[in-house]
């Protein structure tokens, strides 16, 4: 049972999007009608609008909460498959992977790592990824207190032995 003042307020709420509130039939005519009767607008204005409009990049937060609790391996795992370019700038402080670039990156890329659980840490000017060790902010320097190590080079590293085994 509404009170008479939710009433009120329902009706005045009715009253500011009335017009908006129309079934699809009479939306369809009234936009043909309006169209007919509207003064012709130059399509080259429009296009370049929604051409400077910026499309944003969309990001699955709930696979990029479930990507940020995965382990390191397959963190790298799906960064060399899914995004070569940033594995090789990849590098493992302790149990977190981080990512530091020369330059800032295309707004899609950011989106990308996003996506995969990584996210900005404005004070160390790097992406970071957590995989599932989340700890209170410390006062020493993670790479001081942490093994470090680039999976790239890592990788570059077993290729050489491998080859140089493979030859003896």
């Amino acid at each position: 049972m509404k009170t008479s003042k939710q009433n009120k307020t329902d009706k005045k709420a009715q009253q500011a999007v009335g017009p908006e509130l129309k079934n699809r039939t009479e939306q369809f005519t009234e936009s043909e009608t309006e169209t007919a009767t509207a003064p012709e607008q130059n399509p080259q204005s429009e296009q370049t609008a929604t051409q400077d409009a910026p499309v944003k990049p969309y990001v699955n937060f709930a696979e990029r909460d479930f990507n940020r609790s995965l382990p390191v391996e397959k963190v790298l795992e799906k960064l060399q498959r899914w995004m070569p370019a940033q594995y090789e700038h990849a590098e493992v402080v302790g149990k977190w992977v981080w990512i530091t670039f020369p330059e800032a990156p295309a707004e899609r890329i950011r989106a990308e790592l996003s996506q995969l659980g990584f996210h900005w840490n404005n004070t160390r000017k790097c992406w970071q990824h957590p995989c599932g060790e989340t700890l209170p902010r410390g006062t020493q320097e993670p790479r001081a207190k942490y093994d470090v190590w680039f999976p790239m080079a890592d990788a570059k590293r077993r290729h050489q032995q491998e080859a140089q085994a493979a030859a003896a």
